[in-house]
């Protein structure tokens, strides 16, 4: 369980927190990959583990320092130690750790970092492009839930006071683990895959506890304040019934990209049984959410908006009768001359980047840096994200 996934230059890490030695220590487990698909489990020769050292084991825990939820991240500082280029949190209450080449690990600390929570999750930290810093979310109480808090460091060994995260005004719900992260296509917007709880329902007699569990996800701008437009389940338990538990469907956390069009989710199945294992889920290239209109039709027009270069850029995917069209309005919502709805040609296909072009050749090296508006107009089609280049 607990799995972290991340890509490091042309390598695929895996940690996972592996089973306890028949009563004996907790265990933090490794795996490589080369394409994020075929994974393999190295012999290292750190740990006995039963008598033998061929096993991929690079952290086990002591009597007085669990190795509980063991969860790494590569730091991308230039000017951080070598020592230390690989960082981590583990334990309850947390523990930091360092590395130098993510496999043999050693304490920053002898005394543990942040000890104002539950801890009882895949607790996680990294360093914030956005706010120059390193943040951490964690597991903690909130009114008799599960729910996620966030701390702040400049040095990762003193953190600022827990700030709960800020979902709105939506149902309450206990999210056990968050897998957040800054997406790595976007740095400055933040995803999260919270495992969701459902305490008190009990489906298969198989599983000997109560609660069922699920993926679902959220989006921010800030870190702090997130978006629950999709309150539905991300991954559902499915057909297989030993996936109706209360630790199924969990997603590590890492989202990366397994191909030129495909980025790679893990999440976990078949928790407390024999058959346990990791399934890879796949979606397009920055296609998690998408703004979708059916064979009536439909419209959005985005907020005010400022861009950088001359060309539109869309991830869509039509019917073969559907299609996408583009107009450009400036921030009264009038259409700007050579870049209206009526000079929009009907894009239809399905491509991870497509440049869009007006019938009337208008280019938009005149429109950066001013405020307008996307007026998108969509039959049988989706749009994923858009983007503007050179």
């Amino acid at each position: 369980a607990y799995f972290t996934v991340f890509a490091d230059d042309h390598l695929f890490r895996m940690y996972y927190r592996g089973s306890p030695n028949e009563g004996g220590p907790e265990t933090t487990c490794y795996a490589v990959s080369t394409d994020g698909i075929h994974w393999t489990k190295p012999k290292l020769g750190l740990f006995a583990f039963r008598g033998s050292r061929e096993n991929n084991i690079i952290w086990m825990g002591k009597p007085h320092l669990s190795a509980h939820n063991f969860t790494p991240f590569k730091d991308p500082r230039p000017e951080v130690p070598a020592s230390e280029r690989y960082k981590a949190l583990a334990g309850t209450p947390l523990y930091a750790f360092r590395s130098a080449d993510g496999v043999r690990w050693h304490l920053l600390q002898n005394a543990p970092v942040i000890t104002k929570g539950r801890f009882d999750s895949q607790n996680l930290a990294f360093w914030d492009p956005n706010k120059n810093r390193y943040v951490s979310y964690f597991r903690v109480t909130h009114q008799k839930r599960r729910f996620v808090a966030l701390v702040e460091s400049d040095n990762f060994l003193n953190w600022s006071e827990p700030q709960l995260i800020d979902v709105g005004d939506t149902p309450p719900e206990h999210f056990y683990t968050n897998a957040t992260l800054p997406y790595f296509r976007a740095p400055h917007i933040y995803f999260s895959f919270p495992k969701r709880f459902v305490p008190h329902r009990k489906l298969a007699p198989e599983y000997p506890e109560t609660g069922i569990s699920e993926a679902v996800f959220l989006s921010s701008r800030d870190g702090i304040h997130f978006d629950r437009t999709f309150l539905e389940a991300l991954i559902r338990p499915g057909r297989d019934p030993r996936n109706w538990g209360d630790r199924g469907q969990m997603p590590a956390w890492g989202l990366v990209q397994t191909g030129p069009d495909e980025m790679s989710l893990y999440y976990s199945r078949n928790y407390n049984f024999p058959t346990v294992h990791e399934r890879r889920g796949v979606f397009r290239l920055d296609g998690i959410a998408s703004a979708h209109a059916g064979y009536r039709g439909g419209e959005l027009v985005t907020k005010l908006i400022k861009f950088k270069g001359n060309q539109l850029v869309l991830n869509f995917a039509t019917a073969a009768s559907g299609s996408v069209q583009v107009e450009i309005q400036d921030a009264e919502g009038t259409s700007l001359p050579g870049l209206s709805m009526n000079d929009a040609p009907e894009l239809f296909g399905d491509e991870i980047a497509k440049a869009y072009a007006w019938s009337s050749k208008s280019t938009l090296g005149n429109v950066a840096g001013r405020p307008v508006r996307l007026r998108i107009r969509l039959k049988d089609a989706d749009v994923f994200s858009y983007r503007f280049t050179p």
